[in-house]
């Protein structure tokens, strides 16, 4: 596929997290398509350099940069490498997050609940602070992230999931009232039932009749909102999440499914002595 994009983001560099795979996969290629030149992070090098050679395939400009952005010292390795290629970093799209995440809180443990909050949060925090103290320089930059329907509603058997989304977004919110005098803005997505977990057709079926738009999300879906958070049609936007999710989040009813069923929560015997 050639390079069939606006170009409206020529000469900006776009680094993504989380981007071998599913949203951050579709946001990188889209962004390349448009002009960009990107970084491609996620752990796994060889995930990566897939990703990077469907942009450069299709006449994009991409550089692969594995990391993992739990780690301070990686994450400014990662940042300097993207300098040193690519120039400095216009747009920042924090995406990388655990999924598979589900565990009651009555068998949480420390391990559990330490993991989630280092690649969820902790990550969001060390790749906008790097990107943040760049952008301040050149007063202009855009720093993204992926936030959760569990931010602002609670999803069962996920407690350490739900407060990494509902801190992305205090963070953002914060961000953005101390990053706006520096020409920096700073804002989030909000995916909704978005089917990057390879589930069956019958599972799918399932879970889309909670969806008022009456089908599932992909990846591509959230590449609008993406883009146009980093453009300049949103020049006068900060602090702000845009939710794609086909109305989920907007409606008043109980689900018909729901991903953790009462029914698999642990059996505690009651002491009523």
């Amino acid at each position: 596929m050639t390079n069939t994009g606006s170009n409206r983001f020529d000469n900006r560099v776009v680094l993504v997290t989380g981007a071998a795979g599913g949203i951050g996969r579709a946001v990188a290629e889209r962004f390349a398509r448009e002009g960009a030149q990107v970084a491609v992070n996620d752990l796994s090098e060889d995930a990566v350099r897939t990703v990077v050679d469907s942009i450069t395939a299709a006449g994009g400009r991409a550089l692969a940069v594995p990391a993992d952005v739990s780690d301070a010292v990686q994450v400014d390795a990662m940042f300097t490498l993207v300098e040193a290629e690519l120039g400095y970093v216009d747009v920042l799209y924090n995406n990388a997050g655990l999924i598979d995440t589900t565990r009651h809180f009555l068998e949480a443990d420390e391990g559990w609940w330490d993991r989630i909050i280092q690649v969820n949060l902790k990550s969001v925090f060390l790749c906008s602070h790097r990107a943040a103290r760049m952008m301040a320089r050149r007063r202009r930059g855009v720093i993204i992230s992926t936030s959760s329907g569990g931010a602002t509603r609670a999803h069962r058997g996920n407690v350490a999931y739900d407060a990494t989304k509902g801190g992305i977004e205090a963070m953002t919110r914060a961000m953005a009232l101390d990053l706006a005098p520096y020409g920096i803005r700073v804002n989030g997505v909000v995916p909704g039932f978005i089917n990057t977990y390879g589930l069956t057709e019958e599972q799918l079926r399932v879970r889309e009749k909670t969806v008022p738009l009456g089908r599932y999300g992909v990846a591509e879906d959230m590449t609008g909102a993406a883009l146009f958070l980093a453009s300049d049609d949103a020049a006068y936007v900060t602090g702000q999440f845009i939710s794609v999710d086909g109305g989920v989040l907007v409606q008043q009813r109980s689900a018909n499914v729901d991903t953790f069923p009462v029914e698999g929560f642990p059996v505690v015997e009651a002491d009523l002595t």
